[in-house]
């Protein structure tokens, strides 16, 4: 399901994109009120709505929010959190999708109140860092795809280009136990509560679904 970005959102994320690509190192750091405005945290309720993910550790779901205290209520306690700064991610719930090759692969589901955060951290940030990513980066990026990317490499083979690297680092992050506060610091573009609403997340105990067993709860690395 495709959601039309509201035309406030959409200014915002032009004037966010314009800077950063005018002025290179310019940092970026009253961005943290933008994520408790009220277009924003309802278009983000939105968008993660559409995508009809599973529950997380709460068990909470759409269906009870919109028939219990309603989307306008739980996002204004949402947007109290924000506004107050006392807002704090909950764990992640984590499952095994079993794999082609009999393997699996973890996947991570936040509760709705952080997936929504989430999104409107991204409705923010976003725009930012596309003005300093290449142009030949397609993984994640909005307007972007893997049918992009494969009309990029077939231009490149008819224009004589002939090897390709294929390259897939198993597990990467899950070997990294957190990312280092000064990474963050370093960027010339931090400046919407780094800490609390990237590092956080990624320190939080998973609690881990498996087929044969009990939850239990594990270090979560990745989000």
């Amino acid at each position: 399901m495709s959601l039309t970005t509201p035309i406030s959102i959409r200014t915002l994320q032009r004037k966010l994109y314009a800077k950063a690509k005018q002025e290179p190192a310019f940092r970026f750091y009253a961005l943290y009120d933008k994520l408790s405005r009220a277009d924003i945290l309802s278009h983000a309720y939105e968008r993660v709505r559409a995508n009809r993910g599973a529950p997380g550790i709460d068990g909470v779901t759409f269906k009870a929010i919109e028939a219990g205290i309603g989307k306008d209520a739980y996002l204004a306690t949402l947007r109290e959190e924000l506004e107050q700064k006392t807002y704090r991610p909950d764990g992640v719930r984590r499952v095994w999708i079993p794999k082609p090759d009999g393997n699996e692969r973890p996947l991570g589901i936040p509760t709705i109140r952080d997936r929504i955060v989430q999104m409107a951290f991204k409705l923010v940030v976003e725009p930012i860092f596309e003005a300093d990513f290449c142009e030949h980066s397609y993984g994640f990026r909005p307007q972007r795809s893997a049918h992009d990317a494969i009309d990029a490499i077939a231009e490149a083979l008819f224009r004589g280009h002939t090897q390709v690297i294929d390259a897939d680092l198993s597990k990467y992050l899950d070997r990294c136990s957190y990312y280092p506060l000064a990474v963050l610091r370093s960027s010339k573009r931090s400046g919407v509560g780094s800490e609390t609403l990237i590092l956080k997340p990624l320190r939080l105990p998973c609690e881990t679904w498996m087929a044969s067993s009990s939850p239990r709860l594990t270090r979560c690395n990745t989000v």
